[in-house]
């Protein structure tokens, strides 16, 4: 059975040093992708950007600097617990929000009461869609070659 956790955050969109805007963001976890979660940021005049990524990664990044890739989030201030930055870069594009840590948390919380961390691969349904994209990608080799 499908089921999900979802939350609506308000972010700073740090276009510069000297400008922000807050914009809501929307966080959701769904037990059909258990590894991950995603944000959809709703930018003014701009259509809504999902980004997905590691639901570790997000927990690793409220407490310490995390990602080395596309993705990385850090505190603001490790030992405060006050704000998280969370920066999206694609190609040399980037773009970098600040959230409180506490919403953040709390929608955290609620992942691991639905999916416990570690508890991701016991998903049987998660391990069946695993192995049917797998079966489709050497059936699809298979009649190619």
């Amino acid at each position: 059975m499908r089921e999900s956790v979802e939350a609506e955050v308000m972010m700073s969109f740090l276009v510069s040093e000297e400008l922000a805007f807050r914009i809501p963001v929307e966080l959701r976890y769904d037990t059909c992708d258990p590894f991950a979660v995603r944000l959809t940021f709703h930018l003014p005049g701009d259509a809504p950007v999902t980004w997905a990524f590691g639901r570790e990664l997000l927990i690793d990044g409220v407490g310490r600097p995390c990602g080395d890739g596309d993705v990385r989030i850090s505190p603001t201030e490790p030992e405060l617990f006050g704000e998280v930055l969370i920066r999206l870069q694609v190609g040399g594009d980037q773009a970098l929000f600040r959230s409180g840590t506490a919403p953040l948390v709390a929608f955290l919380d609620r992942t691991d009461r639905l999916v416990p961390l570690g508890q991701e691969r016991s998903l049987a349904h998660f391990d069946t869609h695993l192995d049917d994209a797998l079966d489709r990608i050497l059936a699809e080799e298979q009649s190619a070659g």
